[in-house]
């Protein structure tokens, strides 16, 4: 097995390595841009498959020849609507009317107050939707008389918008991610050559992890849609940089002490190997515990984001060695590491950090966890639930036409909440639903093409998504569930929303303990202990909530967001604790190693001290990769990258660098129980003999002695 893992590093496999690579990429390379043709971004794509909004859009199938999507025109004149206006917004129904199915297109509706008039136009759900769609808004403006507000609202006014956000995503993201983390490589290497040594390799796990994304979705029927497709790509580069810099920060380590750069290069990947695979295995695990998950949208980024990571490690341990002992020491250039240099990772920053952490330990844990206790305080009272129109960080043509709407109609209007009932019970359920407190108007039933079924749609007196529209939809809901033998369900856009909030509380309580007990057994493995997995999972944990509440307080404050999406605590507690848990991974493996050399109290510090710039350094990438986010224009990517960043630099800055180490020398040989490593330790015990002299950095690894990163 340390022979296969050590492959990429030798004199012959290296090019066999680089060849395979290659041969990948040509071959697969063309499937990595079709990962758009899987998508699936519809309404169900974000639902429970058992949810009753869900079971609604799929019987709403039988009621046309082709599914569709309402899109509202709304024509508004403050001074009130003119026959000019009247004649355009007629003219634009005759027009749009070959577009949609049996060109049914029902008159404009006039508002009460005379100021506004509504045109409802079912558009196909197909491959021609945008096309369609944009065609609406075409004819909409074109020639539109003067002083006329003219937008294109409802379901498919919004389902446009999220598509033409999604259509710019992947490209966004990988043109920025690619940018700022090229950047960061240049500034943590000083190289001009170097930095594009990882990039070449995250860019083969792009490309890995994008074909398999497809394969997902087209042969396996698995769940992929615009959320998780992008945020593949932050994962696969900042993961993969984050690899690179750990193994290459090793392998020099290596070049130091050994003059054959293979060689150097097979223990780099010896020793550091393990807790890489400690750390992606990690991550994909804890995101494979969103498939335990309702929602399809969480099942979505769990698998993609699994296999974006796996694809992230494999490449920085296959193709990134083999690149690196191909091009030798001279890609080090102008810093490149002579055989016999002296390492004096003590005399640096970070072992004067250990050094004052070591002086007063326990005032260092209790200092920080009340930073973090006190960051924490700032998720009280936290906002939950955003509605359509603060969903964007700019205003789309769907949610200006929707607060025309609610203007001058009552505010469900464009998107009318549906019944689906049996047509022998449809004057009960039509009756049931009228009475229901905050319903505005139940319109003209219509029939399923084998007139079992009946649509009663029922416009809301409250904006589609307002927690008085959900409030309503409850009763509704009660009112016509209890029609005897009509079988109702009540879907639409309140019904979706509410549906996905139960979900996504009901996913919190399952997944977020599952995640926990699968890292603790994952730390309980690699540090063969259970005091220590147990520290570091509480520290983690405690990393998630300071962020939140830091996090909070930006949404509010500092960009002014109505509140957080119900399913951001979910999603940043997965992605926190599982990449969170990597840096402790990546101190606590490289500390017990030091700790069987040096005794508890040295150990801690040098293994501090041996670590402290690369993991700080894959701490920044990580961060910056997802702050990437923030330039997304929709507030839910954007707050999901904030906390995500904010957590990352937390566990880099004060977890990994206090927190763990001044609760390890605290709790002192306590940390390894009931292990091997604490039966044989005593307390502050001596160094091995021929190393009681000299610097840890000098004395702890003399040559051909090699511990894990």
């Amino acid at each position: 097995m340390k022979q296969l893992a050590t492959l990429p590093g030798g004199r012959r496999a290296k090019w066999f390595v680089l060849a395979a690579w290659l041969i990948l990429a040509m071959a697969l390379g063309p499937l990595a841009g079709k990962v758009a043709d899987v998508e699936d971004n519809d309404a169900n794509a974000y639902l429970p498959g058992n949810a009753e909004a869900a079971v609604v859009n799929d019987r709403l199938e039988e009621f046309h020849t082709d599914e569709v999507l309402p899109a509202v025109v709304v024509y508004v004149r403050d001074g009130g609507i003119t026959a000019a206006d009247r004649d355009a917004a007629e003219a634009d129904r005759k027009e749009l009317a070959p577009l949609v199915p049996d060109g049914a297109i029902e008159a404009p509706v006039a508002s009460k107050d005379g100021k506004a008039l509504l045109l409802t136009v079912p558009v196909p759900y197909s491959e021609d939707f945008s096309d369609v769609l944009n065609k609406t808004r075409e004819v909409a403006d074109a020639d539109a008389p003067a002083d006329l507000q003219v937008k294109v609202a409802g379901p498919a006014g919004a389902l446009q918008d999220t598509i033409d956000v999604f259509d710019d995503l992947d490209g966004t993201l990988l043109i920025g991610s690619a940018i700022v983390v090229a950047l960061l490589l240049l500034l943590i290497y000083r190289s001009p050559v170097l930095w594009l040594v990882p990039l070449i390799a995250v860019g083969f796990a792009s490309v890995l992890s994008q074909v398999i994304t497809y394969a997902g979705g087209k042969f396996a029927d698995l769940p992929v849609d615009g959320q998780s497709s992008g945020l593949l790509t932050v994962l696969v580069f900042g993961v993969g940089t984050d690899y690179a810099l750990l193994l290459i920060a090793r392998y020099r380590e290596e070049l130091t002490r050994h003059e054959d750069r293979h060689a150097a290069m097979q223990i780099a990947l010896r020793r550091s190997g393990p807790a890489i695979l400690a750390s992606a295995g990690t991550i994909v695990i804890g995101l494979l515990c969103l498939l335990l998950a309702d929602l399809n949208s969480s099942q979505s980024l769990g698998w993609v984001g699994a296999a974006g990571v796996l694809c992230g490690f494999l490449a920085m341990v296959t193709v990134l060695p083999a690149l690196l002992v191909i091009l030798g020491r001279w890609v080090f250039w102008p810093f490149v590491p002579k055989f016999g240099q002296t390492q004096r990772a003590e005399h640096g920053g970070w072992a004067r950090i250990g050094a004052a952490v070591a002086k007063r330990p326990r005032l260092s844990w209790v200092t920080a966890t009340l930073v973090m206790g006190a960051l924490a305080l700032g998720a009280t009272g936290i906002g939950f639930g955003l509605t359509q129109s603060e969903m964007y960080t700019s205003t789309p043509d769907s949610v200006a036409g929707q607060r025309l709407v609610a203007a001058h109609y009552p505010g469900g209007s464009s998107a009318p909440a549906d019944v689906i009932a049996k047509a022998s019970a449809e004057q009960q359920v039509v009756d049931a639903a009228g009475k229901v407190d905050g319903v505005a108007e139940v319109q003209p039933v219509k029939y399923s093409r084998d007139r079992a079924l009946v649509q009663v749609p029922v416009v809301l007196e409250d904006d589609p998504d307002t927690p008085a529209a959900e409030r309503t939809l409850n009763r509704l809901r009660d009112a016509v569930h209890g029609v005897e033998g009509a079988d109702a369900k009540v879907g639409g856009a309140t019904a979706s929303a509410l549906d996905t909030q139960q979900a996504v509380s009901r996913d919190s309580k399952l997944v977020i303990p599952v995640v926990l007990a699968v890292v603790l057994l994952v730390l309980i493995a690699l540090l063969r202990a259970v005091i220590g997995p147990l520290v570091l999972l509480a520290t983690v944990v405690l990393s998630y909530f300071g962020a939140l509440g830091a996090s909070n307080l930006l949404f509010e404050h500092a960009f002014d967001w109505a509140g957080v999406h119900h399913s951001l605590p979910l999603l940043g507690f997965v992605f926190l604790v599982a990449l969170g848990i990597d840096y402790n991974i990546f101190l606590m493996t490289r500390v017990r190693e030091e700790v069987g050399l040096l005794g508890h109290e040295r150990g801690v510090q040098s293994g501090l001290a041996s670590t402290g710039a690369v993991i700080t350094s894959a701490g920044l990438v990580l961060a910056a990769t997802f702050s990437i986010l923030v330039s997304l224009p929709l507030v839910t990517m954007a707050e999901l990258g904030i906390l995500v960043g904010l957590g990352v630099l937390l566990d880099t800055f004060l977890v990994r660098t206090v927190l763990v180490p001044a609760l390890s020398l605290d709790i002192g040989k306590g940390m390894w129980w009931p292990g091997a490593l604490h039966r044989s330790l005593r307390d502050n015990a001596p160094p091995r003999s021929g190393e009681s002299q000299g610097s840890v950095a000098e004395n702890s690894h003399p040559q051909g002695e090699n511990i894990s990163l």
